[in-house]
């Protein structure tokens, strides 16, 4: 069906694709029309961060930032949803336009600068919401927030959603919010995440229930800065790591349309970047801290590739663009293959 349906969304502008897409989608959901959107993959249970998912292919944060559509989205055969990034106050995010298609390579660059309706309408949406699976919360700063402050917004974020989230992500690597990835280095890493880690387990104790927390971060790390940051999070013992968030890096898609187009490129163009990003900190980081795989996933082939270069689990998000629902269940398959395969070495 999506097949059919590609065209017309890629002949609007990007954005108005995005939100005519999910309008669709919720409508669909709504007439009881699920068989017709996506092929439901059998169970391929999986666990990691403490928490058992109905399968290891879950939907990245940016798709649904306001958690608007977590019945919808739910039906598509995901393992886990990840919504957001969500801010303490609500932002209308940067000027249009703000979103690019490169069709030729697979790719988006967007400069969308987490617009969001603020973490209280999240709360809301999330708590009417029928949805009994996996739900992630992913949560950021307000742009007009320093970085210096910006661990305020963070733990007022965490607070608000702790007892909604089956997990938590702090979301410090997007490039289209000014001075967010500087909480990347060392030093500024420690120090938020030891703050974050102390209102966790306090979190915790007042609530009878521990979440995880994960950090989500950037491929544009060179070796050194990964394994600083691996050092660091492994001494905070935090409980996962996304890797990774858009690259800004064009020589993938150099003299392409829209490839001068400031924010971050996701897509096919990221998958090498992000798993080598992937690689290196699962090389790093103890075996007891799990790692989601998400960049460049356009087939179930790559969803496998992610496992295997360290991933308990993956995201998927520009793949859905441009290849429909059916990648769930594809990625699904291919990663069930590929746990099921006898070992190389007999």
């Amino acid at each position: 069906m999506y097949s059919l349906l590609r065209p017309l969304l890629f002949a609007l502008n990007p954005e108005k694709a995005h939100q005519v897409g999910l309008s669709g989608l919720e409508t669909a959901y709504r007439l009881g029309l699920r068989p017709l959107l996506a092929h439901q993959p059998k169970p391929l249970k999986t666990k990691a961060f403490g928490i058992e998912f109905p399968n290891p292919v879950g939907l990245a944060a940016g798709l649904d930032k306001n958690a608007e559509h977590i019945d919808a989205l739910g039906a598509l055969g995901f393992g886990f949803l990840e919504v957001g990034t969500v801010t303490p106050r609500p932002q209308p995010g940067n000027p249009l336009p703000r979103m690019f298609r490169l069709a030729h390579s697979e790719a988006i660059i967007n400069r969308m600068g987490f617009n969001n309706h603020g973490v209280d309408a999240l709360v809301r949406n999330v708590e009417k919401a029928s949805y009994k699976g996996v739900l992630g919360i992913n949560i950021g700063k307000n742009k007009d927030t320093s970085s210096q402050n910006a661990a305020t917004d963070y733990l007022f974020c965490l607070q608000r959603v702790y007892t909604l989230a089956d997990y938590i992500t702090v979301n410090i690597s997007s490039p289209n919010t000014q001075g967010l990835r500087d909480l990347q280095q060392e030093d500024a890493l420690r120090r938020l995440v030891m703050r974050l880690r102390d209102a966790q387990e306090s979190l915790a104790a007042r609530h009878a229930q521990r979440k995880p927390l994960l950090i989500k971060l950037a491929p544009d790390l060179v070796d050194e800065e990964i394994d600083s940051i691996a050092k660091v999070l492994t001494e905070a013992q935090i409980d996962g790591v996304i890797a990774t968030n858009t690259t800004i890096d064009r020589s993938q898609v150099e003299g392409q349309r829209h490839a001068t187009e400031e924010g971050g490129l996701s897509g096919r163009p990221l998958y090498g970047h992000s798993t080598y990003v992937l690689r290196r900190l699962r090389a790093h980081l103890p075996k007891e801290i799990p790692i989601i795989g998400v960049g460049g996933v356009m087939s179930g082939a790559e969803a496998a590739g992610k496992i295997a270069a360290g991933a308990s689990l993956v995201q998927l998000y520009t793949g859905l663009i441009y290849r429909g629902p059916g990648l769930v269940a594809e990625a699904v398959n291919a990663i069930r293959r590929r746990r099921e395969a006898p070992s190389s070495t007999g």
